[in-house]
Order: C-alpha cells, then structure tokens, then sequence
C-alpha cells in the first residue's frame, strides 16, 4: 500500500536542496505562533539540520516530510513531534508555505496520507494536534479528518501580548 503517494500531492524525505524552501518557513514570522519560535533560523543551522534529517524517526522522536505537488513544487511541511513508540503516538503539524496554495487541498490530501502512514507504518495508535483557538482552518481541517477535541489549554500562549487558548485535538485507530 502506497502511503507517501496521493492523487495530487505527495509526501517526501528532506533533501540538502531545500534549505532555502525550509529557511523562508521557518522565518515567516507569520507563522511563528503555530510553531512556538520567537527568533529566527540560520542558514547554517538550517543546513546542520537537513544534514542530520535522515535520522531514524526512532531516534529523534520526529520525522519532518516535504509536501510536493505531482510536479515537484515544494508546498509546504508536515511533521510527525514528540513520537512515543512505547505509547504508540505523536503530534502532527502542517504548514503550506504560500498563501496561495493554501485552501486548495493540499494539505488536506497531506493529513489523509500521514494520518495513514502514521497508522500503517509506525503503528501509532493515535495522533494529536494543539491549535491555536483562532486557527480556524486548522481547526476545520482536523475535525474534517476525524479529530476530536479533547481540550482547551487555557491562556496557553502569549502573542502579541494578548494570552490565547490552544485547543488539543486526538485522532484514535480503531481497528
């Protein structure tokens, strides 16, 4: 069974080529709040990165995919955090770098196939995801997928010097 593959998007391995295409996401302050960071990234620490990226998700406890259209664009990033082998589960979290691109699918059709590669290949048991409460598409885009909220993470972050909820979503396998 593919799992990396979808009609109009697939999933991939970080390659030395996409420093540049992870260093602009990374210092879109934009998106920042999505991601907890509040300085920007290097280029030499991007490229330390993508140089140890090959490790075995069973090592770092992550595994971050390139989103590509079916003609090789870079569209954005999907990650599996915080993986638990013991416990069978991860965080996941997405991003499509340009506004353009976004409500088109793609990260839609991005989430079935690591929702199925998670499930498949790593055994997850269940996934989870922490939104920011005004993230609506996010929020759509989870729900649209079968994740429940669970919980509010109360005043949970600080941006803009105004405290927001961040809201826990989890998708169970059920076999």
């Amino acid at each position: 069974m593919l799992t990396l593959k979808g009609k109009n998007i697939y999933l991939r391995a970080l390659e030395p080529e996409d420093l540049d295409f992870v260093y602009v996401i990374e210092n879109d302050e934009q998106i920042w709040e999505m991601s907890s960071t509040q300085t920007p990234y290097s280029r030499f620490l991007i490229k330390q990165y993508l140089e140890n990226a090959h490790q075995d998700i069973y090592e770092i406890k992550q595994l971050r995919l390139v989103i590509c259209s079916n003609d090789d664009a870079s569209l954005g990033l999907i990650d599996l955090f915080d993986f638990d082998p013991t416990h069978n589960r991860a965080g996941v979290g997405i991003v499509i770098a340009e506004p353009e691109n976004r409500g088109k699918g793609y990260g839609s059709e991005a989430l079935d196939l690591i929702i199925k590669y998670g499930f498949t290949h790593l055994r997850l048991h269940q996934l989870y995801a922490n939104i920011s409460e005004d993230n609506l598409s996010s929020v759509k885009l989870f729900e649209n997928k079968g994740f429940k909220k669970i919980g509010t993470k109360k005043d949970w972050n600080l941006i803009n010097n105004d405290y927001k909820d961040e809201f826990l979503y989890q998708l169970i396998y059920v076999h």
